[in-house]
């Protein structure tokens, strides 16, 4: 195995083992499978690992987290689907264990229900993608790629092309 080589997960939460199936005009026809075969596929061509967790209960997701910095993950690609609305407990483990990670829905909570558009996670995230459908899972995981690869890191602190300094963070 190449030495230089990362573990990458995807978590996903509650109900998404439904994808495709469950309200399609909302969450799209992509499968969990398909998903996820897209992200070990863009892993594997940068020569990283990859495993997916999918679960309906919450301290399953929890114990997934907890073994994160003993598995030596370097990224997590997560969904954390209706928890991100009420797990404090989640948020605590990903706090623990500091393995970065991206936030990731398939619909644009931000446009959603009121009690959808708050998340536990999101000042936590390295970053957020709501609302691109399943091309979200694969941005996610790219940049994902691309920071454990160290590019992208002159981006972030550098500001805009215009020279404008990069927007606080929070809020």
């Amino acid at each position: 195995m190449n030495t230089s080589s990362k573990l990458l997960w995807a978590l996903h939460g509650p109900n998404l083992n439904l994808l495709g199936t469950r309200e399609p005009q909302i969450y799209g026809s992509t499968g969990l499978d398909a998903i996820n075969a897209e992200l070990e596929r863009l892993c594997t061509a940068h020569g990283h690992r990859f495993e997916s967790f999918q679960s309906n209960h919450e301290g399953a997701l929890v114990d997934r987290v907890q073994q994160a910095s003993r598995r030596q993950v370097a990224f997590i690609v997560f969904n954390p689907a209706a928890f991100t609305h009420t797990s404090v407990a989640l948020r605590d483990a990903l706090a623990a264990v500091a393995v970065p990670f991206i936030e990731v829905h398939l619909s644009n909570i931000h446009g959603r229900e009121a009690f959808r558009q708050h998340s536990f996670f999101s000042d936590l995230a390295a970053g957020v993608i709501s609302g691109l459908g399943p091309i979200g899972y694969r941005l996610a995981m790219q940049a994902a790629l691309e920071k454990i690869a160290g590019k992208g890191q002159e981006d972030a602190s550098a500001g805009s092309a215009d020279g404008a300094p990069p927007p606080a963070r929070g809020g």
